[in-house]
């Protein structure tokens, strides 16, 4: 069938024609929207799970829920290392850019600027360097309000300067988070203690996160009390309706169906991750010869996908590993199985060899993202179907 017409997108955080099987988490994050409009209190919101299962596309479409509303909204993704106060100067600068035409106090709109400015160049230690690199905020410092140079006593005092801009005008601030397992501890610890005030006070601010499946973990070594302060949504597989609807709804569109039997050949083949869907549903689309999409197409088309994903998908992360690493993977997947988590001493086993030793390799694929460690003592793959990746790789 033409290529062109191919409605299938299988990208990173890459919109897919129809977000099928999220309702439930859009329909909960408009419930927290409009609580907080009638200035009731709620708790940010923090979205989890493994990678190819549409994380970022929720986080997305949470945040064109925001604007729809007139909040005013800023986004950044985390990376291991990165300083919190640049991104998020950015950010906040974007939303309160998005909420000062409706402000009737310009005076208010600019010292908050001079606020956020400060915070920002604490970013720079060095004065020197401070005096040189400007955040992009066309207004003067202002000094002793969110410049102290501790991140939690500065975030506090920023966020709460920026929700109350926010409710003067009626409206919310959303600050969307992207790969927040890899902020730094004492970054955490501030988003913490900020959503912590934030809350108390009924402020109309919230943090949305996104992150892997220990983000939970990530969160409560940091605060105790982190299991009450945000709203958790699992994000999984696709159910079979779901996954069948991502496929036949943009199909319709472009006047194609499929058999059921090829429906039943692609949801075994992507077994509901929202990638798979697409990257499956790409292929067999540039395959077929017409409409219907047959069984015959998936299969033909089948190998071509796990060819891709094989290259792309997997092999690009398998690349990243050192030859140690990619030794304990390879055990890992050994022991596996269905590619659930894996007690560590299993591992260790599998590859007689004391788990203090194995130390190094676990921790550089953890801060490389390509394993996880939601409970003591078990690790997992972050990515779906990658043990099952590389026991056909040693084949």
């Amino acid at each position: 069938m033409d290529p062109v017409r191919n409605p299938y997108a299988p990208g990173a955080g890459q919109r897919p024609p129809e977000l099928a099987g999220r309702e439930k988490q859009i329909d909960a994050f408009d419930v927290v929207l409009e609580r907080i409009s009638r200035g009731r209190p709620e708790r940010s919101v923090m979205l989890t799970g493994l990678r190819g299962v549409g994380k970022t596309v929720l986080l997305n479409k949470l945040r064109s829920a925001a604007i729809a509303r007139k909040w005013g909204t800023g986004k950044i993704e985390a990376r291991p290392g990165q300083d919190l106060r640049r991104p998020l100067s950015s950010a906040l600068h974007m939303a309160v850019r998005e909420v000062a035409p409706a402000h009737r106090d310009p005076e208010q709109v600019e010292r908050f600027l001079g606020v956020l400015k400060s915070f920002a160049l604490r970013a720079t230690a060095d004065k020197a360097m401070r005096e040189r690199w400007q955040p992009g905020i066309d207004v003067p410092a202002v000094k002793g309000r969110a410049d102290s140079g501790d991140i939690e006593i500065d975030l506090v005092e920023l966020l709460l300067d920026a929700a109350e801009l926010a409710r003067d005008v009626g409206v919310g601030i959303a600050v969307f988070i992207d790969e927040m397992q890899d902020l730094a501890p004492e970054d955490v610890s501030a988003i913490c203690g900020a959503c912590h005030e934030l809350s108390q006070g009924g402020a109309p601010l919230i943090v949305v996160g996104a992150g892997l499946p220990h983000l939970p973990a990530v969160l409560s070594a940091s605060r105790s009390y982190s299991e009450r302060l945000f709203a958790y949504h699992r994000i999984d597989r696709l159910d079979r309706e779901s996954a069948d609807r991502a496929l036949t709804v943009p199909a319709g569109w472009e006047e194609v169906e499929f058999k059921q039997d090829a429906l039943d050949a692609l949801y075994e083949a992507a077994d509901g991750y929202p990638y798979f869907v697409q990257a499956y549903g790409k292929v067999v689309w540039d395959q077929a010869a017409a409409s219907p999409i047959t069984t015959d197409d998936v299969r033909v088309a089948s190998p071509l996908a796990e060819d891709e994903l094989a290259v792309g998908f997997f092999g690009s992360r398998y690349e990243r590993a050192t030859p140690a690493e990619r030794e304990y993977m390879r055990a890992m997947a050994d022991v596996a199985g269905d590619d659930g988590q894996v007690a560590t001493a299993l591992i260790a086993k599998e590859l007689d060899r004391k788990p203090a030793s194995l130390s190094p390799a676990r921790d550089g694929l953890i801060k490389k993202g390509l394993i996880y460690s939601a409970e003591r003592g078990a690790i997992g793959f972050t990515v779906p179907h990658f043990g099952r990746y590389l026991r056909a790789q040693a084949d």
